[in-house]
C-alpha cells in the first residue's frame, strides 16, 4: 500500500520561516561585503592591493584599470535521510537526497581611475 505523504500543518507554518530566515542571512552577508568593501572607494590603488594583495587578474582599457579578486570554496550539503512509515520492501518509503557538493565563487572587480578606487562589482553565486 502506497501512502501520500503530505506536508503537515506544522510544517506549511514553519517553512515560510526558514525561508525568510535564510534569505535574512544572505542579504545581512550581503550588506556587511559592501560595508567592508566601500572602505575601498577613494583609497589608491597601492593601498588596496596592500589591503586585499595581489589581484587574481587585471585589465585596462580607457585609462581605467579593472582589478579582480576570486574567492572560491566548496561545500558539502548533508545527505537527507529517508522518510516514511513502515520497511523500505513495502513501497512505503520515500525522499532521501545523497550529500552534495557545492562549488562557491565571488569575484569582486575594483574600478581604479587616476591611481584611486572608484568603485567595485560583485559576480557569483558566494557573494552574499
Amino acid at each position: 500500500m502506497i501512502r501520500n505523504h503530505r506536508m503537515g500543518p506544522v510544517m506549511r507554518c514553519l517553512l515560510p520561516l526558514f525561508l525568510s530566515m535564510s534569505l535574512a542571512g544572505c542579504v545581512n552577508q550581503l550588506v556587511a561585503r559592501q560595508a567592508w568593501l566601500n572602505q575601498f572607494i577613494g583609497h589608491s590603488e597601492p593601498d588596496l592591493v596592500k589591503q586585499l594583495g595581489v589581484p587574481s587578474r587585471s585589465y585596462e582599457t580607457g585609462g581605467v584599470k579593472y582589478l579582480a579578486y576570486d574567492e572560491s570554496r566548496v561545500e558539502l550539503l548533508p545527505s537527507m535521510p529517508h522518510y516514511g512509515f513502515g520497511p523500505w520492501w513495502a513501497g512505503s518509503y520515500g525522499g532521501g537526497f545523497p550529500p552534495q557538493v557545492v562549488y562557491l565563487v565571488c569575484e569582486t572587480t575594483f574600478s581604479v581611475a587616476d591611481g584611486v578606487v572608484k568603485s567595485y562589482t560583485l559576480r557569483g553565486n558566494a557573494c552574499g
